[in-house]
């Protein structure tokens, strides 16, 4: 079989990858080679602009066409790179004779062998790897992640004055506002935003086992630890971890994960509400010309937006916590695990941005009906109580809770007639009554 959407084991390059394919440039194998790529060229131009002294006469006007090399990346670049690994058997290795290649084709074969100078494999996939994740993140997660954010807040104002009973152990409580409601969840995605911001994309840049061995060797005059944070954070803009192993610890990359977790729950716990609310009918769907819900049933309209939102952040999730707990061990100076891991990292934003997509696919879709919402709160009437003995304890009434209690678990169903004639058996004031008369359950949402 010829490899395509249809036939693609993983439903992130198959069924879903029209959804995911603008994180392709990040994560796929086309990607991390660019990245690579575009580490080795920037480190050959940092050592130029360093001084080290065999490099004093490069052309500095050679630069742009330098960094073409990976501007202009295409896919035959990634082909002939791959066709090099099957003899190097060694992916960086056949990025560096890659490079190569094109220093030749500019002329600048004198300094070939500066070209991933006193470098180990761990260097550029340290590198590459928060790279292209902190530009995914930037350039694609949170962009999606905030269209959901965005449709939040819409609903939290449009709704903002829609009463609600509210639900606690799934049964009648004190209501609340619908608007409300969406503000908790709009707040707590905010917060997780904020602390996924704060997490550094951590790199390694230090030689084979993180010393600086082999620049110290060849260069040991030159400030080596002063060059590679300045690499590191000007040209890539990420954080140098200072010491370290041959690889990256990735503790920080752990973290990251576990605030992509941590959104991942809000969002599967907005779905399971949202799909609860639509099967209370407290929100209609809108419907698609053509769409089916069920293949036996005419009448439905499924929450299949909600649902396929929920299990694609489950998985999501799955792996990021394999991640973040496999990724910061590794034995001793070093071992292999991590390689076929960090591979990975592409899959679980794959899965939570066709989750992203999901949701805000399902918030669209809601039609609030409130009339529904309404009955429910009039049907209600017991959850009124609260507000009552509580104005009774403020007077000093004896014993209210327990006066209330009678009245809510008798076996009668609690209306507003009920509670207005209980109301008028209690030894307190008229204007009392008419306060305690005045509280409904569409009026006792608090602030």
């Amino acid at each position: 079989m010829e490899l395509n959407t249809l036939t693609a084991i993983s439903p992130i390059d198959g069924r879903y990858r029209r959804k995911v394919e603008e994180l392709s440039p990040y994560f796929s194998e086309f990607g991390l080679i660019k990245y690579r790529v575009l580490v080795e060229i920037e480190y050959f131009i940092a050592m130029v602009n360093s001084g080290v002294s065999p490099l004093a006469d490069f052309p500095k006007d050679k630069f742009d066409d330098l960094r073409a090399i990976y501007k202009n990346f295409a896919e035959e670049d990634a082909l002939l790179i791959k066709k090099t690994e099957r003899t190097t058997n060694h992916d960086v290795k056949a990025v560096e004779y890659f490079v190569k290649e094109k220093f030749e084709g500019l002329g600048l074969e004198k300094y070939l062998e500066f070209v991933h100078f006193g470098l180990t494999s761990q260097d550029i996939n340290n590198t590459s790897v928060p790279l292209s994740m902190k530009n995914a993140v930037e350039e694609v997660y949170l962009p999606a992640l905030n269209e959901v954010l965005d449709m939040l807040a819409k609903y939290a104002k449009d709704w903002a004055d829609v009463p609600m009973l509210a639900k606690t152990h799934g049964q009648p409580a004190s209501p609340t506002r619908l608007g409300k409601e969406i503000l908790v969840f709009h707040e707590r995605l905010s917060i997780q935003i904020e602390q996924l911001k704060a997490v550094p994309y951590s790199a390694k840049f230090g030689g084979a086992t993180g010393n600086l061995n082999a620049h110290h060797v060849a260069f040991p005059n030159d400030d080596w630890k002063s060059f590679a944070n300045h690499f590191v954070s000007e040209h890539l803009g990420l954080s140098r971890s200072q010491t370290t192993t041959q690889i990256e610890h990735y503790d920080n990359l752990a973290a990251l994960f576990d605030a992509m977790k941590r959104i991942n729950n809000i969002l599967i716990d907005l779905d399971r509400d949202m799909w609860t609310y639509i099967s209370m009918d407290y929100f209609k769907q809108k419907l698609k010309e053509g769409e089916v819900g069920s293949s036996a049933m005419p009448h439905k309209v499924n929450p299949i937006d909600f649902e396929n939102s929920e299990g694609n952040l489950g998985i999501s999730t799955a792996i990021l916590e394999h991640l973040a707990s496999k990724l910061p061990i590794s034995r001793l100076q070093r071992d292999l695990t991590d390689s076929t891991v960090l591979r990975n990292v592409g899959v679980p934003l794959s899965h939570s941005l066709i989750a992203f997509k999901s949701t805000l696919n399902g918030l669209q879709k809601l039609l609030i009906n409130e009339e529904a919402i309404e009955a429910d709160l009039e049907n209600n009437w017991a959850v009124v109580a609260e507000a009552i003995q509580t104005i009774l304890r403020r007077e000093g009434f004896p014993k209210p809770y327990e006066a209330l209690k009678g009245l809510t678990r008798k076996n009668e169903k609690v209306t507003k007639d009920t509670v207005h004639t209980f109301v008028e058996t209690l030894d307190v004031s008229d204007d009392i009554k008419e306060e305690l008369k005045a509280i409904t359950p569409q009026n006792y949402t608090g602030i």
